[in-house]
């Protein structure tokens, strides 16, 4: 978490990502939050989308208000 803290900022939660940018720079990121698990198509899109996002200099967040609770699904 301390790591994780370190490249995100101590004003977030889980989940974080750290990626290596296209620069070699390692850049940490919350999120995504997500309300349920997407098809694998739309996850790898996501994915990806969130890559290219990391790569641009001087991107720090995108955010907006949750208007559905997260769907947890059955339990093991």
């Amino acid at each position: 978490m301390d790591q994780g803290l370190a490249l995100c900022g101590d004003d977030v939660g889980t989940p974080m990502l750290a990626f290596e940018d296209k620069f070699g720079v390692k850049q940490g990121y919350f999120g995504p939050v997500i309300t349920r698990v997407p098809p694998t198509e739309d996850s790898l899109a996501m994915f990806d989308a969130l890559v290219t996002m990391m790569d641009v200099q001087g991107f720090w967040e995108l955010k907006r208000s949750r208007t559905e609770r997260p769907e947890f699904g059955a339990r093991p």
